[in-house]
């Protein structure tokens, strides 16, 4: 019965998917862990301070007689040149910069990974196209397209997912092709049009699927950069407006008083440095365990 046994147990093991061996792999990955750890908590934080915290009085209530306190057993962090509490505030942001963040990357993700699908499995004038268009994007530096787009739209946080979004497309759109040109000439693939399969098909059943790694760990990556980009638009006065406690205009205000209280940029600053971090963490964690030639 043992030598019976022992085929299946490694049979199932040579069965599991693609991303239980990735989770398998990452898991050995401590710093892949400790990122994705951070993120977990964040948005714990992000989601629970809508509960734990009220608006008006917590985070925008102005309190004059608490002003510009370094940190204290009342107000860890300390409190700002109106008396607002400063974790308060950045716990409450974490919901703006994670939300900014993710809700632009799926803004790219969404356009990108169809342009760039159609781009890599049409080819042709259709290919062309999308990739002279996508050069012409790729030109203009993120942050110029940012603030042009916020500008013309407005100020408001829809305005700046869109703005962000906007500016991360061309890098999906190209890692997409990239990927859909290695795959597209498979024996699946060539099947499916054998069959019949109209090209939306194809692509959503075939081709992506396949493709999807270096797309997650792009994902991963960007939503980093879109909070850099939330938050230094903000820190500029044309991101989330004021007295929401986005963390890059936190870091704006506390600039005028940087000498004598310094903890009013210290604390945002670190919350941006550590969330940047730990996504990075986890982006080249995911690289590492979805790499194929890497095995245990």
């Amino acid at each position: 019965m043992s030598k019976k046994q022992q085929p299946n147990a490694s049979g199932e093991r040579k069965q599991r998917s693609q991303f239980a061996e990735a989770w398998h792999r990452m898991k050995k990955d401590k710093g892949a862990m400790l990122g994705l750890t951070i993120v977990c908590i964040l948005l714990l934080v992000a989601i629970g301070s809508n509960f734990l915290l009220d608006y008006d009085t917590d985070v925008i209530g102005m309190n004059t007689k608490e002003r510009l306190q370094a940190p204290n057993a009342k107000h860890l962090l300390g409190t700002d040149e109106y008396g607002r509490d400063i974790l308060f505030r950045i716990m409450y942001g974490a919901r703006y910069s994670m939300s900014v963040g993710l809700v632009a990357v799926a803004i790219a993700l969404t356009i990108g990974v169809t342009l760039g699908a159609v781009a890599g499995y049409k080819g042709g004038i259709v290919e062309e196209v999308i990739m002279r268009i996508t050069d012409i994007f790729s030109s203009v530096p993120n942050m110029l397209m940012a603030l042009v787009v916020v500008s013309a739209l407005g100020q408001s946080m829809l305005n700046l997912m869109i703005a962000i979004g906007v500016t991360s497309v061309p890098q999906f759109v190209r890692i997409t092709r990239a990927t859909v040109l290695t795959v597209r000439n498979q024996e699946y693939v060539e099947s499916a049009r054998a069959i019949g399969l109209s090209t939306p098909k194809i692509i959503l059943n075939h081709i992506l699927p396949n493709s999807l790694s270096p797309i997650i760990v792009q994902t991963t990556l960007r939503v980093a950069s879109a909070i850099i980009s939330a938050s230094s638009l903000s820190f500029l006065g044309l991101g989330i407006p004021a007295p929401n406690p986005e963390w890059g205009s936190m870091l704006s205000a506390g600039r005028k008083f940087i000498r004598d209280y310094p903890y009013m940029t210290l604390y945002p600053g670190l919350a941006i440095m550590i969330t940047v971090l730990s996504l990075n963490l986890l982006g080249d964690g995911l690289r590492d365990a979805l790499d194929p030639k890497l095995k245990d």
